[in-house]
């Protein structure tokens, strides 16, 4: 990246930088949150964590499921509207700055029955935890091998995991953080 930043390509500092943050988010992060939120979120659903257990195969479905519930990712990066338009009976002005929750939409009533449960079968499960159309993350499926493969084998190595403390002791990360995860999640063996 800095060869092309001194090259032809002449990407600009603001353009590294961004692009250097970018992988670190999307490289280590989003991989680190999925399992931590993804593990946090079973063993606070006992019925789903022993269906899983259970039934394996499930896990694609439910690394889905997980992303959606509570996915690593709080917000797409910020857009800024090209043109005045109206969103859910809101007006945004050409040059506002949009957030985009990608959170929000995991658990909008009007696309997933029943979004506050969590459900390792669900199918279809269209969420947008990274991203839709030419904003999609191109690490997904890496991400949700790593996720499948690491919450598999915790589960299958670990049969007794449970909390080691309180929910209410668990700690996310700074307000305002476009990754969406916990400090760390104590766990007994």
């Amino acid at each position: 990246m800095v060869q092309a930043r001194d090259g032809d390509a002449a990407l600009t500092d603001p353009e590294l930088l961004n692009t250097i943050a970018l992988l670190l988010i999307a490289g280590h992060d989003t991989t680190v949150n999925l399992i931590g939120n993804g593990v946090l979120a079973l063993l606070r659903a006992p019925d789903q964590l022993e269906l899983l257990r259970s039934r394996p195969d499930l896990l694609p479905a439910a690394v889905e499921e997980l992303l959606r519930f509570d996915g690593p990712i709080e917000r797409a990066s910020q857009r800024i509207a090209l043109e005045d338009m109206e969103i859910a009976g809101v007006r945004v002005p050409r040059g506002a700055w949009v957030h985009v929750s990608l959170g929000a939409a995991g658990h909008d009533p009007a696309v997933f029955d029943d979004p506050g449960k969590l459900d390792v079968a669900r199918t279809p499960n269209r969420h947008v935890a990274f991203g839709h159309g030419v904003h999609f993350c191109l690490g997904a499926p890496l991400a949700r091998l790593e996720g499948q493969v690491a919450i598999g084998a915790l589960l299958a190595r670990f049969p007794g995991l449970a909390l080691a403390v309180p929910p209410t002791e668990l700690r996310r990360h700074r307000e305002g953080s476009i990754v969406r995860g916990l400090v760390n999640l104590p766990v007994r063996l």
